[in-house]
């Protein structure tokens, strides 16, 4: 089988970690028989030194014509700017998600068993984590209409039903497939874009009977993925509420270098990146974790090329070499092996291969 993808390295350490992943993928394929067929583009930060723009049309065009995307990170002090005129790296990130129709955003959150000490909570408080949190990722306030001038600035958060409803039946088919259990987050209390989100989320309900449901204010999720987070199976929320939920809820596991993530569309293309950003000042210093980055590789593999087996080397081999004792400096602990990101990345492609 091809597996034709575009390959988006971007900023910091992005061109670190994508390395160690493609060893992963590359050891992967080459063990059940499949070709990588990977395309290099340009975005963010590094797009715009080269381009001026930070999501170019070659890199459109590239995105547009692969199966799958996999994406490093952008961004970083360099490029920081107040001035609307200028162009943000994060503006390519967010213009390649709204051009493939990226709508829904899915970061799994699981407490490695070797890693229950990395966290700062307890380990019992952490020990049963394992959730997935649904994100709608091309509505809301991201996307809304905005303003400023020096008397007064606005950003509007806009949602249609169609946007709420085809968020909604992803996270109940999720759910399903898992622990039947879902919890939609809104602010209901307050944002009338909220409750049309909870009332959608009430008629959807009806048709998904074997899935419990219930609603929950953002301030009171928040504070429960500190109090009780193994309550969770399956969160569904909106663009931004889910941005700050999601990387709350990646510190449980002690290290955001651990956390994948999956965007997806209508078809079977999808974004593939961890959750953490370029990190520039390690940028270079081979000390980034590139788990979060081989793991996305996995989620690749199971919704874009639906390779279960090939799923399931990738996610033991991270288990054997973090059992093995390995570690990068963000999960370190007394008495284990501290090794670089390149090292790591050797690790886990041995251990596929």
């Amino acid at each position: 089988m091809d597996l034709k993808i575009t390959v988006l390295a971007g900023d910091g350490i992005g061109p670190e970690i994508i390395k160690e992943a493609k060893k992963v993928l590359d050891a992967v394929s080459k063990k059940y028989g499949h070709s990588v067929i990977a395309d290099d583009g340009l975005i963010g930060g590094i797009a715009i030194d080269e381009t001026g723009n930070p999501f170019p049309k070659e890199t459109i065009d590239k995105c547009q014509s692969s199966q799958a995307i996999l994406l490093g990170a952008v961004g970083g002090p360099k490029w920081d700017t107040t001035d609307s005129n200028k162009p943000r790296p994060e503006q390519g990130l967010l213009g390649l998600r709204k051009e493939l129709g990226l709508f829904a955003n899915l970061r799994p959150v699981k407490v490695h068993n070797q890693l229950t000490e990395s966290s700062t909570l307890k380990s019992a408080v952490v020990s049963d984590i394992d959730m997935i949190i649904v994100r709608e990722l091309t509505g809301g306030i991201y996307f809304g209409k905005s303003a400023r001038s020096d008397a007064l600035t606005y950003d509007t958060c806009e949602y249609s039903s169609e946007e709420i409803i085809r968020i909604f039946r992803i996270a109940f088919d999720i759910a399903m497939k898992r622990r039947n259990n879902l919890i939609s987050v809104d602010k209901a209390n307050v944002l009338e874009t909220s409750r049309l989100w909870r009332e959608i989320g009430h008629l959807l309900k009806e048709e998904y009977a074997d899935v419990a449901y219930q609603d929950m204010l953002v301030d009171n999720c928040a504070m429960q993925l500190i109090r009780n987070p193994g309550q969770f199976d399956i969160i569904v929320t909106e663009n931004m509420f889910g941005d700050i939920l999601s990387d709350e809820a990646s510190m449980l596991t002690g290290s955001i270098g651990m956390l994948p993530s999956a965007s997806l569309g209508e078809g079977n293309i999808g974004l593939y990146e961890p959750i953490h950003g370029s990190a520039p000042d390690i940028a270079g210093m081979d000390k980034a974790n590139p788990m979060a980055t081989i793991l996305s590789v996995a989620m690749m593999l199971r919704y874009s090329f639906d390779l279960e087996k090939e799923v399931q080397a990738i996610e033991n081999a991270v288990e054997q070499v973090l059992e093995q004792g390995y570690r990068t400096p963000d999960i370190m602990q007394e008495g284990k092996t501290e090794v670089s990101t390149s090292e790591m990345g050797d690790l886990v492609a041995k251990e596929i291969s």
